[in-house]
């Protein structure tokens, strides 16, 4: 996947992009500009590495003088629009994201020339990236501009208001004022939790989610406001409560409707493959029992334990279902957990141990042995 979205820097990206370049940009050498791009061990560079290595090149052509080159970068978009890069370029919105990366570099110092320009371009590439040194750096001063932006007729900008300064924004810097105290973010959320757009309420609820795991008691209560508010609002909420829920944290269970499961049993719990090789799959069966006369709403998971190259083991957890289950009712579940080696988890060899979760509690647990 790595290399597949490095490799959106293609030939034909920059095809499209000189093109744009050439119309806007006097004298521009395409030649040289290519060569700049390819002289500095392009291959080995990953996508973000490229993107800044573009946006630096791009820069030595751009006015020295920081407000034109923004005028000039208004100009390249516009140009690329009118040329057809949505249907030449694939993920326009990612890999322009070298645009708003010269803003953050270069234009950090020009508040104003900088916010207006974010606002603007932020409907052509996502800008969510480039407005985190600015709040770093200027605080309430940004933080009054993202709530402005809440307000505003464009779906794009809104997002970006609560986008932009998530605590834990993958990609991006985090905003360690904010994992210390987020009340700086939670006015920018009100405004938005009734937002039309689901482009921008599940920003709002990604916000939350990063609050929680830093803050949880905030997300908490803020739920219990929220909770109820509307359809759409009841989605955030739940959405956000995604990694508390996943911790078994019992408060945000009972705000769910996950009570409690002295009638719940696990029976006749196999882990049907042990030993596991690598590139197999872990099987295990069980009978979840219901043995109460009413339905119980029962949130199933179940965690694997994986073996750490220092001896210990390190936690994931993995939803089976969330569902009710009818009185006196006994329901027989089948799993299998791949064991594909694949580029984010690296596996070590020996015992691994499993877990079955109902309501946040882990009830059942077994190990087995992962061999190459």
């Amino acid at each position: 996947m790595a290399d597949l979205f490095k490799n959106l820097y293609s030939k034909q990206f920059f095809n499209v992009f000189t093109e744009a370049l050439e119309i806007v940009i006097k004298d521009f050498d395409k030649t040289r500009f290519l060569n700049q791009i390819y002289a500095s061990e392009w291959e080995e560079l990953e996508l973000k590495q490229r993107m800044f290595h573009i946006s630096e090149t791009l820069a030595q052509y751009l006015s020295d003088k920081y407000t034109e080159s923004i005028e000039q970068l208004h100009k390249i978009i516009a140009t690329l629009k009118s040329i057809g890069v949505k249907e030449r370029v694939k993920y326009p919105d990612l890999v322009f994201m070298l645009i708003p990366h010269y803003i953050e570099t270069h234009g950090l110092n020009d508040f104003d020339t900088s916010v207006k320009a974010i606002k603007k371009i932020t409907s052509f590439t996502t800008c969510e990236f480039a407005v985190r040194p600015f709040i770093i750096k200027y605080g309430d001063k940004m933080m009054q501009e993202h709530l402005r932006w809440a307000h505003d007729e464009d779906e794009h900008v809104r997002r970006l208001a609560s986008e932009g300064c998530r605590s834990r924004l993958p990609w991006g810097m985090a905003i360690r004022d904010f994992k210390f105290d987020p009340s700086p973010v939670i006015p920018i959320l009100e405004v938005l939790k009734d937002d039309p757009s689901e482009y921008v309420r599940k920003s709002v609820a990604n916000n939350l989610n990063d609050i929680s795991k830093d803050n949880p008691q905030v997300t908490i209560d803020i739920v219990k406001r929220w909770k109820g508010h509307s359809k759409e609002t009841d989605w955030i909420v739940k959405h956000a409560s995604r990694t508390l829920l996943k911790a078994g944290n019992q408060e945000m269970m009972q705000l769910f409707g996950y009570g409690s499961i002295d009638n719940i049993e696990i029976q006749n719990f196999e882990i049907k493959t042990n030993p596991v090789r690598v590139g197999e799959s872990l099987e295990f069966i069980f009978d979840i029992n219901n043995q109460s006369a009413s339905n119980e709403l029962i949130r199933l998971e179940y965690a694997i334990y994986f073996l750490k190259k220092n001896g210990t083991h390190t936690k994931k957890v993995f939803k089976i279902s969330e569902k009710n289950y009818a009185p006196h009712s006994t329901t027989n579940i089948n799993r299998k957990q791949s064991f594909k080696p694949v580029s984010t988890r690296k596996y070590h060899m020996g015992e691994h141990l499993i877990s079955i979760i109902i309501n946040g509690v882990e009830v059942e647990e077994g190990s087995f042995e992962l061999k190459p």
